[in-house]
């Protein structure tokens, strides 16, 4: 649809569109943001409170069980996106989050209802799990589809201007609910306020996305994807070295994303001695960064396109991971410097995920390409991330690094696709 405009010298980005896809990622990652976030604070309401350890522990193992049916959300909404259209899909999982949300916000605490309490927690996980795995995949095929070739690396960096920015929001509450609320208040009442939050920006990206066009590419391929019989068999036995590179680089994508954004809160406040005000208020100064980044970044992948830049995102990454890693501490200034570089570097790839996730799979099976492969990479290695990190500790960062040497050999197989046409 947008195809048209290649022809004109200055291209009009269709902003409204670009938000109205994006924002349903941005309340996805929001509400998996602030339960990482806020874990510390709940854990000992829904989970038994007598070991606070194990409450956490519990807490982590719920987030991180929830990965583990995004992989059948991205299957199963992947598939649907690709038979019966990207709207129709994304209007179905933007109504699972924020219905979780909802479900987390009113949960009853441990001394009210016993163990119904964490069965219930769970059931509102597995349901974001699902609606997430689907998510991601869809709106990125959205977003590759809408943009033109020339400008596909732009039209990809609103997917994280707005997950960074729900980020943002998450991270800023977290400043001003730590520095306006006792540890007890946040406790037993206050850690709600930003789930409440998260339904409520649910139904208002319900309502932008109601009139979102569907995508001409998924009209014109929707008959070739209802004769595919065994679609997932189909990624594997006719586009394997797509679904193999796909995994090498979400691997240290999702590793970065858990490490900067989630799992370093509660590492540097537990085991570092970071006072939580400012683990908060330097995470949101760089999330920032991360934000304003995005689009001259994807912006510089339609002009050098994408196999150099995700080449110095994984190389810089592996090299300066571990010795970032030293600066968590008490002081400020450390974890500022944590906090830029690392979310710095990550937007040279956050800004064109769509787009090269995209441009591995044909149209009739890229929902369900992205979805079923890209979330089971990220439910293995994102969803232990905060598992991995309290059982590490400060060696988790040679793992991150290790991840990056994987990242940057696989990144080393992929064709140059800046201005390629999807097939």
């Amino acid at each position: 649809m947008a195809q048209d405009t290649e022809v004109t010298t200055r291209h009009r980005l269709p902003v409204r569109t670009l938000v109205a896809a994006s924002i349903g990622n941005a309340i996805e990652w929001y509400d998996w943001t602030i339960y990482a976030t806020f874990s510390i604070y709940f854990a000992t309401q829904i989970f038994p409170p007598e070991n606070a350890a194990l409450a956490l522990i519990s807490t982590l193992a719920t987030y991180a069980l929830a990965f583990f049916f995004r992989p059948l959300g991205g299957f199963l909404l992947g598939r649907f996106a690709d038979l019966r259209g990207r709207r129709t899909a994304m209007m179905v999982t933007i109504l699972l989050m924020a219905g979780g949300s909802l479900v987390i916000a009113a949960l009853p605490t441990f001394s009210m209802v016993g163990w119904l309490a964490p069965v219930l927690l769970l059931l509102a996980r597995i349901a974001q799990g699902m609606s997430l795995g689907g998510e991601v995949s869809n709106a990125s095929a959205y977003l590759g589809e809408i943009a033109p070739p020339r400008h596909r690396g732009r039209y990809s960096s609103f997917f994280y201007i707005s997950t960074g920015t729900a980020v943002l929001i998450a991270s800023v509450l977290g400043v001003v609910l730590a520095g306006t609320l006792s540890d007890d208040a946040l406790a037993s009442w206050g850690w709600r306020v930003p789930f409440v939050l998260g339904g409520i920006l649910g139904l208002l990206g319900l309502w932008l996305r109601r009139a979102m066009p569907e995508t001409d590419q998924f009209e014109a391929n929707k008959s070739a994807a209802q004769k595919i019989r065994n679609p997932l068999l189909v990624t594997l036995r006719e586009h394997p070295r797509a679904v193999g590179q796909l995994f090498g680089f979400t691997l240290l994508s999702t590793l970065c994303y858990y490490t900067f954004f989630s799992a370093l809160t509660p590492y540097a406040t537990r085991s570092r001695g970071a006072d939580p005000f400012d683990v908060f208020l330097a995470l949101s100064i760089a999330t920032l960064l991360f934000v304003l980044l995005q689009y001259p970044m994807g912006a510089l992948s339609d002009r050098i396109g994408r196999k150099p830049q995700l080449l110095f995102w994984s190389g810089a990454t592996a090299i300066l991971v571990v010795p970032l890693s030293t600066l968590v501490g008490p002081a400020f200034w450390g974890l500022l410097v944590v906090f830029g570089v690392g979310l710095g570097l990550y937007t040279m790839m956050t800004s064109l995920a769509p787009a090269i996730m995209s441009e591995l799979f044909p149209t009739e099976v890229r929902g369900l390409g992205i979805g079923a492969w890209y979330n089971l990479t990220v439910a293995v290695f994102g969803g232990t991330a905060p598992l991995m990190i309290q059982w590490l500790g400060g060696a988790f960062f040679w793992y991150v690094a290790a991840g990056a040497v994987v990242a940057f050999l696989t990144i080393l197989t992929l064709p140059e696709t800046k201005g390629s046409v999807l097939r």
